[in-house]
């Protein structure tokens, strides 16, 4: 099984832009939330974190959870 980032090595830095896409940025996961299109996840401490296109792109972010 390949992934999106196998199949499409090409568009591996644009962020996907699906409302249920999951993306990984420092041993994190972030969930597009789609009606204010910004990056929604937890902090290192549980708490809310949100995060713009912008910057989610210059924190890196993968498709699979890397520590």
């Amino acid at each position: 099984m390949t992934t999106a980032m196998e199949a499409q090595p090409q568009q591996a830095a644009k962020l996907p832009t699906t409302p249920c896409s999951v993306v990984w940025s420092r041993g994190h996961a972030y969930v597009l939330e789609g009606f204010r299109a910004r990056w929604v996840g937890r902090d290192d401490r549980g708490r809310p974190h949100a995060l713009t296109g912008a910057e989610m792109q210059r924190r890196g972010w993968t498709f699979t959870r890397t520590a």
